[in-house]
């Protein structure tokens, strides 16, 4: 039986994908099940996700001995463990991928967070990642830093489909939309099918919210204290704003005729920090059509559980989300200041946890060539 909560998302216009991936929950099956009962319609990994899923448990444990022994070193052992379970998402998923002609059931592997200020490695590493993989519904995920737009035009214009991330800000997001267009156009005078190229662009809401907040209360007056946990709905509604202005332009419209998908503005982080809010605020509240929501399985199970899905939540916000912004910049909250730093952080975050997952990595490589 479907849930009826995940199934009002879906006639919304709303995509569910998961925001998580290990070999425990692929091989128990409960990916499976989300997709039949909750409406999961996609995954996505980060290398988060991946240095969570390989710090736990045994599964993986028989492959990195057999890989070690084969001589590999970490970085090749990390790849091949990682492009293996991303593969078996993407056969998991690839029946949605058929039904929905490409627009779901698309299961997502980001480059290695090293090579975020990289645009040639970047370019490189996803191709590499595609050819591994060899499944046509997965995307490469590339972060939308400066070198980042470059490799993702590049990208996009090889045929290889690409899930952006790390968006925090309005005009980066503009200037991500600008790059598929690019990639585009490039793919289509190389005589490229544009119809078999998907791209999502993820926008980041939670940690706008987690940052911004720690200002207002810093600055501790009424007037900051009303503004709390408003910019992360905003700075997202006004992402879709732009995707609604720029997918109506005579630009598109050209590409579109020649076969073109959108990009799809995907919600990441969308996971409550803040325990006083409402745990399905970044879901229930970013309700339009053509979006993708990327839920942690927490988040999932609170919109499963008490979910109130109010139909569009998005259109018609834009006027209200503007003075949002204008009132944060009214009393010193810089918005520049505050999606520049998140930006950092965010790469920062993923680097961290890909030196976590290489060190434990290699400490699993050491104990297969250490004697009994």
């Amino acid at each position: 039986m479907t849930n009826e909560n995940t199934q009002a998302l879906s006639d919304a216009g709303v995509s569910i994908w998961l925001d998580d991936l290990s070999r425990e929950l692929l091989e128990t099956g409960a990916i499976a099940e989300l997709v039949k009962e909750r409406n999961v319609v996609g995954l996505t990994s980060n290398p988060s996700i991946f240095q969570a899923a390989m710090s736990k448990g045994d599964r993986y444990n028989a492959d990195l001995e057999r890989l070690t022994k084969e001589g590999k070193d970490v970085d090749e052992v990390v790849f091949e463990l990682t492009t293996s379970d991303v593969r078996e998402a993407c056969d998991l998923f690839m029946p949605t991928y058929e039904s929905s002609g490409g627009v779901d059931g698309r299961v997502s592997i980001e480059v290695d967070p090293r090579l975020a200020h990289d645009t040639d490695g970047t370019v490189e590493q996803a191709k590499k990642m595609y050819d591994t993989v060899g499944r046509e519904n997965v995307l490469i995920k590339i972060p939308a830093t400066k070198a980042g737009l470059p490799a993702i035009a590049a990208t996009i214009g090889a045929g290889i489909s690409v899930n952006v991330t790390l968006i925090f800000s309005l005009d980066r997001y503009r200037a991500v939309m600008n790059a598929y267009l690019e990639g585009l156009e490039t793919a289509h005078a190389d005589g490229k099918d544009l119809s078999k190229i998907h791209s999502v662009a993820s926008f980041f809401v939670s940690r706008v919210d987690t940052e911004i907040d720690k200002r207002l209360d810093a600055i501790g007056t009424d007037e900051a204290t009303a503004l709390k946990s408003k910019a992360g709905l905003a700075n997202a509604r006004l992402a879709y704003q732009a995707f609604e202005e720029v997918f109506s332009t005579s630009r598109w419209s050209t590409l579109e005729a020649a076969g073109a998908n959108k990009q799809r503005p995907l919600w990441a982080s969308t996971g409550v920090k803040d325990p006083a809010l409402p745990d399905t605020l970044y879901v229930t509240e970013l309700v339009a059509p053509q979006v993708v929501n990327t839920m942690p399985g927490k988040t999932l199970d609170a919109v499963s559980d008490h979910g109130d899905v109010h139909g569009d939540t998005v259109t018609g916000t834009y006027e209200e989300s503007s003075k949002v912004l204008d009132d944060l910049d009214a009393i010193g909250v810089s918005y520049s200041e505050v999606v520049d730093l998140l930006e950092e952080e965010g790469v920062d975050k993923f680097e961290k946890a890909w030196g976590e997952l290489l060190d434990g990595v290699r400490a699993e490589m050491d104990k297969a060539t250490t004697p009994a």
